[in-house]
């Protein structure tokens, strides 16, 4: 009897859990710190998809990023416009160039206080201004994605008027300095705000000091469970692997390798190396499907026009041509998604920079190439890597055995036909040789004329 009491208590006590946490809230936690690239991707495209599974309310994006790569920046942005759940940014102090856009993406801004957003005009590695072209490309973007928020009613002065509800000339102010906006910019600066500013301007709905208090306060919501989506090291090595400047360095290596094992024929350690580094460029795009499977054919079917070019068919050309038209395609359209031939998501940033990569790494490979033929053998760290020791004649070396000059004019019998090419038996030991005149048959006498070439050369008795 007792027993069927503590069960019955146990299960009641379950029932009442269950009842206390049906009206929760759940909300998912994914947090940014570091530049935008590949790695930052990875942990939004993961973060996203924990977040599905695990069915919650809301997705806070916890930002503090002074930027980065704007393809990768573009495909976060793109994904939490189309993200189902509902995306909140919670900006931890910095969400500049690239952390801009991506924020101006969510659904609701909040801010740290001190915090700043802004300043997302497109500089290179070295941080200077691009052409206006790429300015120009971003100026849209932001703007677009300033509007997709579409538009609410105010009242101004007492009237109601229907305004964006995130200014789209504020947005493209913080990418280009010769936008104008009455009261907030002038044209001889790139716009930044502060917390505050953003709050005054609608780019913030509040500033909070954590994501717990935005709950609680801003979204009056008290029983709520926050998880966070916990980055694991592989994710972080995926990250890595996908890096652009990576993957640069490991079509230097394919292309590298591909070339010094042409050079020195067999199986060896730069077709290892290039083996290695194609592995580690592709599985990666693989895994993140980025890669179709057509691609990585079209990039094999190339090296294997090159091979046929340069071992099978003599000259250089159409088969050669193909091949290097494969490779690079192979490479370049690996970096797209795409769903079989199917490009119509790809943004023209992110084809300029995977065909930049690409080229880049390849020049960057021959210039390598030719420095390491240059070096390899000399002084160096490189001398060890050839062999260099000459054979001079002044220690023995001789190209043929001159010992054998002493057979001509001597008499032999064919071993073989000589058509003209053939074996020779003289002073009985058996000789390469070659009929100078016709052919002569097995068992004639010969006379040998010269030793030449690591063969004799005989006529006909």
């Amino acid at each position: 009897m007792r027993k069927y009491l503590v069960l019955f208590l146990i299960g009641l006590g379950l029932l009442f859990s269950s009842f206390s946490s049906f009206g929760a809230k759940r909300y998912h936690e994914i947090k940014i710190f570091d530049e935008i690239g590949s790695t930052s991707w990875i942990y939004l495209k993961n973060g996203v998809a924990e977040a599905r599974s695990l069915h919650v309310d809301g997705i806070f994006l916890h930002l503090n990023t002074y930027g980065g790569l704007v393809d990768y920046a573009d495909s976060m942005r793109t994904l939490i416009l189309n993200c189902e759940i509902p995306v909140y940014v919670f900006i931890d102090n910095n969400a500049a160039s690239a952390g801009a856009l991506i924020s101006i993406a969510c659904d609701s801004i909040y801010m740290r206080s001190g915090g700043n957003i802004g300043a997302a005009t497109v500089v290179n590695e070295n941080g200077e201004k691009m052409p206006d072209k790429y300015q120009s490309y971003m100026r849209s973007t932001i703007r677009s994605t300033a509007e997709s928020h579409g538009k609410v009613k105010k009242v101004v002065n007492g009237d109601t008027v229907e305004t964006w509800f995130r200014d789209p000339c504020i947005a493209e102010a913080m990418v280009d300095e010769r936008v104008v906006v009455p009261g907030i910019v002038d044209s001889t600066r790139i716009l930044t705000f502060t917390a505050n500013e953003a709050c005054q301007n609608g780019y913030c709905e509040g500033i909070y000091n954590s994501i717990p208090q935005i709950i609680v306060e801003a979204f009056q919501v008290e029983d709520y469970e926050l998880t966070s989506y916990k980055a694991t090291a592989f994710d972080k090595l995926l990250g890595f692997l996908m890096n652009p400047v990576f993957q640069g360095i490991l079509i230097m290596i394919i292309i590298g390798g591909i070339y010094f094992e042409m050079q020195t024929p067999g199986i060896g350690f730069a077709l290892m190396a290039s083996i290695v580094a194609g592995l580690l460029y592709f599985a990666p795009l693989y895994m993140d499907g980025l890669l179709d499977v057509w691609e990585a054919i079209l990039f094999l079917a190339g090296i294997v026009l090159l091979l046929l070019e340069i071992f099978v068919i003599p000259g250089f050309g159409v088969a050669g041509i193909m091949g290097i038209v494969f490779i690079i395609g192979g490479l370049t359209l690996s970096l797209l998604p795409n769903d079989v031939f199917d490009f119509g998501g790809v943004t023209s940033g992110a084809c300029t920079t995977a065909v930049a990569t690409v080229l880049a790494s390849m020049l960057g490979s021959f210039a390598l190439v030719a420095y390491l033929t240059s070096k390899i053998g000399t002084d160096g760290i490189f001398k060890n890597l050839a062999l260099t020791k000459s054979q001079d004649k002044e220690d023995g070396y001789v190209s043929n055995d001159v010992s054998l000059n002493a057979l001509a004019g001597k008499v032999g019998v064919c071993h073989t036909d000589l058509r003209p090419a053939g074996k020779v038996n003289v002073d009985g030991e058996i000789f390469d040789a070659v009929a100078e005149n016709g052919f002569i048959e097995k068992n004639e006498e010969v006379v040998v004329r010269k030793y030449e070439m690591g063969q004799l050369y005989v006529y006909k008795k």
